[in-house]
């Protein structure tokens, strides 16, 4: 396995916002605002995850220039991620 994938899964799975933003983002197009909703999270720590995640090239920002309703999607990179912690059960899909 790749070992920066593998690597990137170990820093999602130890933040559970981390984690529900990665489902959140399964092959859609969210903004901050509709990730909260979905998941329950405060906008706060959706935000925070938002940043960490892009910082480490897990999620990108396709409107970085809009000051409101910016929208991410998950990177190839990310997309990885998510594969290998669903596969490994390392955290629960459990809303649509």
């Amino acid at each position: 396995m790749d070992e920066e994938v593998l690597a990137e899964a170990a820093y999602v799975v130890s933040s559970h916002y981390r984690s529900e933003v990665m489902i959140a983002l399964d092959n859609v197009i969210e903004t901050p605002t509709s990730i909260s909703k979905k998941t329950n999270i405060k906008l706060k720590y959706v935000s925070r995850a938002l940043t960490e995640l892009k910082n480490r090239g897990i999620v990108e920002c396709i409107n970085e220039e809009a000051y409101q309703a910016r929208l991410y999607e998950l990177t190839d990179l990310g997309e990885q991620v998510l594969e290998k912690l669903l596969i490994f059960n390392l955290i629960d899909y459990n809303f649509t």
